[in-house]
């Protein structure tokens, strides 16, 4: 029965957030997980929508980042609709990218919660905020260089020439695009090998159970890529994880974004944090999907308070602020 409880969110995500059409084909991927119910819930808002729901259930990958299987790969190329209601990620996966490049559109719902289905940063007005996150990701488009400052000690530079920017704004109506939800955020990434200095992430790393910090993880970057991880046991966990990889590609320096809902809070989770309005995000290992070229085994973000950020000198963002 949870399902109805559910079905006023996954009415929200299949309708407004996805703008599904009566006639389309929508791909609901999950896995074996708690995730199962919120799949169920999306394909009878799809049935609503009038269109036809596919449920694919995969095993749940072992990094954020790793492939899904082929079959369910080659049905992403078809479908007009991806829907991802997912316990770990497939979020930077080539397949993804493809699917994209065929002409679907995708909402990632990585670790949606019951209560993020109805609650919080579900109910912002994503309309409202949209402008703001395209004006942001302009931005990032028009910028060469950039520098990265916060009161916990932050100060990260990196080249952005010949990038573009992505308006992530939990909106995916257009064929060929992708956002997360409740996450509202504009991001880039950076030319690889051009970041240098140090991310100090106080708000959270909502991956492999790490959620909310409760003391700084400080990112070390040289020549575009993590070369020291220093703090508590949570910092000993990430690293643990990077060097199990054995690829030093998962060390690359992937993304730099910034968390534009309202509403979003910060709980440890995916979806809620990296959204939160006032903060900002890097990301490391994989960037295919957000515009770098570098295709990792796995990809996680680093979050921070107050973030202010110069671009070609001008200070754009001033510790959490927008000022443009």
């Amino acid at each position: 029965m949870k399902e109805v409880l559910l079905m006023r969110g996954a009415k929200r995500i299949v309708e407004y957030n996805a703008g599904v059409k009566p006639g389309e084909k929508v791909l609901i991927i999950t896995d074996f997980s708690e995730q199962i119910p919120h799949a169920q819930a999306l394909a009878g808002a799809v049935w609503q929508a009038g269109a036809e729901p596919i449920i694919s259930i995969i095993v749940p990958r072992k990094t954020p980042g790793q492939e899904p299987p082929e079959l369910v790969a080659e049905s992403m190329k078809k479908a007009d609709v991806i829907l991802l209601p997912l316990s770990i990620s497939i979020t930077h996966t080539p397949a993804l990218k493809a699917a994209l490049g065929e002409g679907a559109r995708a909402i990632v719902l990585t670790d949606i919660t019951d209560g993020l289905m109805n609650e919080g940063g579900i109910k912002a007005d994503f309309e409202e905020v949209k402008p703001l996150c395209e004006k942001v990701a302009k931005l990032l488009t028009d910028t060469n260089f950039v520098t990265l400052t916060s009161p916990r000690g932050t100060h990260l530079t990196m080249s952005l020439e010949g990038r573009k920017g992505n308006a992530h704004t939990g909106l995916a109506r257009e064929p060929g695009t992708a956002s997360t939800v409740p996450d509202i955020e504009a991001n880039i990434s950076p030319v690889e090998e051009s970041a240098e200095g140090v991310f100090v992430a106080d708000g959270s790393i909502p991956y492999y159970q790490i959620g909310v910090l409760r003391e700084p993880v400080v990112f070390t970057i040289k020549k575009g890529k993590v070369a020291k991880i220093e703090g508590g046991d949570q910092a000993t966990t990430i690293s643990n994880m990077m060097a199990a990889q054995n690829n030093p590609l998962v060390y690359n320096l992937a993304q730099l974004a910034f968390g534009l809902n309202p509403k979003c809070k910060m709980s440890g989770l995916t979806l809620d944090d990296e959204g939160v309005y006032g903060t900002a995000h890097i990301g490391i290992g994989t960037s295919i999907v957000l515009g770098g070229e570098v295709m990792a085994s796995m990809h996680f973000d680093a979050v921070m308070w107050k973030p202010s950020l110069e671009a070609d000198g001008k200070v754009v963002l001033k510790e959490g602020e927008w000022l443009i």
